[in-house]
Order: C-alpha cells, then structure tokens, then sequence
C-alpha cells in the first residue's frame, strides 16, 4: 500500500501543497498530468529523492516520510533506465543484491529467474550498448525487482518507446505484477498505458489529485 497524506514539497519556485492519494496493496496506480505539472516531484518524494516540507508518506502502514531512499525498500526505473555503461545486463539486474551483501548463488538464482521473467535471458553478458529502447527497459525492470520490493515506482518508463513495443512492456508490466503482488506507482502523460495497465488513475491538475479510478 502507498498512502500520501497532506504532502507539501517544492521544486525551486514550483511548490504542491495538500497532496493526498493512495493506492491499495497489490494494486497498480498511475498518476498522470501535463508535463511539468509535479507528477515527478511527488514520485521523487516518495522514493526520497525529495525532502517534503510537511504532510506523510506511508508505504504499508510504515511513516517513510524522513527515511534516506536506501531503505524505504522502493524499487525504482526512472524514465531513461539510467543504465551502468561498463556493467553487463546480468551484473545490472544483480547489483542490488550485491549491495545488499546476498552470496553469489543467490544472485545467479534471481538474475536468472529475473531474465527469464522479462525475457532477456539471451542478453546477460551484454553491455547497454546498443540494447534497444525495450530492452534497457527491461533491464532496469529487472534491476528495481531483484531485492523484491513491495513497492515499485516507474517514471515514464515507456515514453521514449514506440507503439509496438510500448504495448509489449504494458503486457510485461501487467504480468510481473500479477506475478509479483508488487505494488506500483506508474507516472505517464499516456491515457492509453493507463487503460492498459491501472487499477487506481489519479490526475494531477492545477496542484490538485482528481480520482479517475479506483479499483473495485
């Protein structure tokens, strides 16, 4: 569950006050807006890129409000993958648990069960370069599960996609969470990855949240 209560966060001269939402366990949300409306002020808020000047975030019942990112236990794809250039695509989707100090068995374990999930078991020992848009998606799909979150954020994962293959990662988002029980937060301008992908649609417009929809 992701509960945001009266949150009040800046950005330079831009400020949102009074946000409030929440998104029930398991369920896939997506806020949507005009670009530069706040959607990713408030999506850096939740992770924690953020300070918040007043109001809560709750993810499970648990006040994250003042806690660093590292261990909110969010995992996150920003809007270009933000791939390592000199790290493989195993080593990418491995990363988190390395850091997390899991022993080396236990990583190939995930790393594969992962790659097969996202179907980029044939691009393991690849670089990012020269990966396709869809495919350094997957990659940092991959990349935010491996520690398996409860939560997963996405930052305009498929805007940068083309149609084809934007409606191939909305079937792979839509599978990973029924396979996962992860609970998402999608931030996109794109009324059709909302009908593809959401159960809860709220609407970012002139500083307030409009519910679109909620799930049954």
């Amino acid at each position: 569950m992701i509960t945001v209560e009266g949150l009040s966060v800046g950005a330079g001269a831009f400020r949102l006050d009074d946000i409030s939402f929440q998104i029930p366990s398991g369920a896939y949300g997506v806020l949507m807006g005009k670009t530069g409306c706040g959607k990713t002020t408030i999506l850096e808020s939740i992770i924690g890129l953020r300070s918040v000047a007043a109001g809560r975030i709750l993810l499970y019942d648990r006040d994250v409000t003042r806690l660093q990112p590292a261990v909110r236990g969010i995992g996150y794809v920003p809007q270009d993958g933000a791939l390592f250039s000199r790290m493989t695509v195993g080593q990418q989707i491995g990363l988190a648990l390395v850091i997390r100090g899991v022993g080396q068995e236990m990583v190939r374990g995930r790393v594969a069960e992962l790659s097969e999930l996202l179907g980029i078991g044939h691009l393991l020992d690849r670089r990012p370069r020269g990966l396709s848009g869809g495919e350094r998606q997957r990659v940092a799909l991959g990349r935010a599960l491996s520690f398996r979150p409860r939560v997963l954020c996405l930052d305009e994962p498929l805007s940068a996609l083309d149609d084809e293959t934007r409606g191939q990662m909305c079937r792979l988002l839509n599978d990973v969470r029924q396979r996962t029980g992860v609970t998402t937060l999608h931030i996109t301008h794109n009324w059709s990855e909302a009908e593809s992908l959401a159960d809860c649609v709220f609407r970012l417009r002139d500083g307030r949240i409009h519910t679109e929809r909620v799930a049954a």
